[in-house]
């Protein structure tokens, strides 16, 4: 967790930004991304340096070559003083100058060295407008104990959750409470290979590594898991540079050395190499409307013929999970009633080519003040033959969160998500936690639930019958009120008594006036 004062020197920074002309989020945590990624650098050279003379041989892998840079006047600048360590301690003028002529070409240019997340730094743009406020990011990250993987993870959370409270960025970023019940559900294990084709922050794919880490701590202790774990489990597309850059800073800040995070047009570009590659798939992709045939990908149009983002993205999740592979995705309530062929036919492949687990209908304000267009998780495993026995649903109605655009917490910070201890009371705030548990049960128990409850399960044959309908309401029964089954007497001497209060009020009302 970060201290009180650790959070009001970044909110300090943040609003030094703002004043200084920086009024975009995203901005604003790509400079800071890019100068932790030059401490970052720092700290692999002292590695290297220091292993050298250990040993006593000279730096196998030199981040920062020798000489000068070559650039301006005098030759340029040492590559040696473009390192963190020397940087931090010059006057703001000096610092602003050697950063932004000289550290952004040197972090442009280095695509092609052996270091992490440098293909990323090709398009990067040094726009700090001062010497001041550059002095000022430079001292707030001088004091964050990098080597502390947890406190450099949580800075880069809270600095990413600002982005849902800025405005129009908000997209970009899923709850994190939502991230967690879907990871919790889909339990990632040791040997998952991971992919989020619409990445953004790497949000899942971060929650997915925290998981393994909290559950799987023997993972590590093995050079062959360890290295899976750091270079081969976790895969993120996006087609927006600062995207890449933020979400892959954000993966090697929650200690995972060598992500596969790369720029790809999911619904543009073909997929070959990615086909039947993943285990599991984790997505909120964004659904905006609806593509040109001729500039989808033909192997996507080939599994569903439609113009539909959200339909296309269903297409791409089948294809890109390897069979026995699960996903847990977010859809828009459309694509579980629908009556477009394409969405018919969607939905007919998920229930009887493959094995459609769960549906969880969330509140239509989760993600507010965004979109107030109503969600649901869709839980599958893709088979190639079927299994599909009996279909899961859950109607959550609140996520421990108020549902209007304010989205103000209803409980304690350590109430809200699906790993929250609560009594029976505090239900009615937070359903995160029933549904976790309840989804263990849904092979057993939740069979035997009634339909008036707030989960039960549905047989194949009904959900077939029913032309492959996934709308909750669709099978949900409401109980309504007993009144109508009182006694006709009772209810007719109510209604007198109600006519004589209403006829004494009118005569009171008469008088007054």
């Amino acid at each position: 967790m970060l201290t009180g004062e650790l959070r009001s020197k970044i909110d300090g920074v943040w609003n030094a930004f703002w004043a200084g002309g920086i009024a975009n989020p995203l901005e604003v945590i790509e400079q800071i991304t890019y100068l932790l990624f030059m401490r970052g650098l720092d700290d692999l050279h002292t590695l290297e340096e220091n292993k050298a003379n250990r040993l006593g041989k000279p730096i196998e892998r030199r981040i920062f070559p020798k000489g000068k840079d070559g650039i301006g006047k005098g030759g340029g600048v040492a590559y040696e003083d473009m390192r963190w360590s020397r940087l931090k301690n010059r006057d703001p003028g000096t610092m602003f100058e050697i950063v932004s002529e000289h550290v952004f070409p040197f972090l442009r240019n280095m695509a092609d060295a052996d270091t992490a997340h440098a293909t990323h730094m090709k398009g990067a743009r040094f726009t700090i407008p001062t010497p001041a406020l550059l002095a000022k990011v430079v001292d707030l990250l001088a004091d964050i104990p990098m080597e502390d993987r947890d406190t450099k993870g949580d800075l880069y959370e809270y600095m990413l959750s600002k982005i849902a409270t800025a405005g129009q960025n908000g997209q970009f970023r899923t709850p994190r409470h939502i991230i967690a019940l879907m990871v919790d559900m889909m339990a990632p294990g040791p040997k998952d290979i991971i992919c989020d084709p619409a990445c953004g922050t790497c949000g899942f794919l971060v929650a997915a590594g925290e998981y393994l880490r909290e559950n799987h701590p023997k993972l590590f202790q093995e050079k062959a898991s360890r290295d899976h774990f750091h270079e081969e489990m976790f895969h993120g597309f996006d087609f927006d540079g600062t995207m890449l850059r933020i979400g892959s800073m954000n993966m090697t800040l929650h200690g995972v050395d060598n992500p596969d995070i790369r720029y790809k047009d999911s619904l543009a570009q073909e997929h070959a190499g990615d086909s039947d590659r993943y285990s599991l798939v984790l997505a909120n992709p964004p659904f905006a409307g609806s593509l040109d045939y001729e500039t989808t990908a033909k192997d996507l149009l080939a599994v569903v013929k439609t113009k539909k983002t959200e339909l296309l993205f269903m297409a791409l999740f089948l294809k890109l999970l390897k069979p026995g592979g699960r996903a847990a995705v977010i859809v828009p309530d459309g694509v579980l009633f629908g009556s477009s062929t394409a969405h018919k036919e969607i939905r007919r492949m998920l229930v009887e080519d493959h094995k459609l687990d769960c549906i969880v209908k969330l509140p239509a304000g989760v993600f507010r003040p965004y979109a107030g267009v109503s969600t649901a998780i869709v839980l599958f495993t893709k088979t190639n033959s079927g299994g599909t026995d009996h279909v899961w649903f859950y109607d959550c109605q609140a996520d421990g969160l108020s549902l209007d655009d304010k989205r103000t917490p209803l409980l304690p910070a350590e109430k809200i998500g699906p790993r929250a201890k609560l009594g029976e009371d505090e239900h009615a705030k937070n359903n995160l936690p029933d549904i976790a548990a309840r989804w263990k049960q849904r092979a057993s128990a939740e069979r035997e639930r009634p339909r008036t409850a707030q989960s039960f399960c549905v047989p194949k044959a009904e959900i077939a019958a029913a032309g492959y309908e996934l709308s909750i309401n669709r099978y949900k029964e409401v109980v309504y009120e007993a009144a109508i089954h009182r006694p006709p007497k009772e209810i007719i001497a109510e209604l007198k008594t109600l006519e004589q209060e209403i006829a004494e009020g009118l005569e009171e009302l008469e008088g007054m006036l």
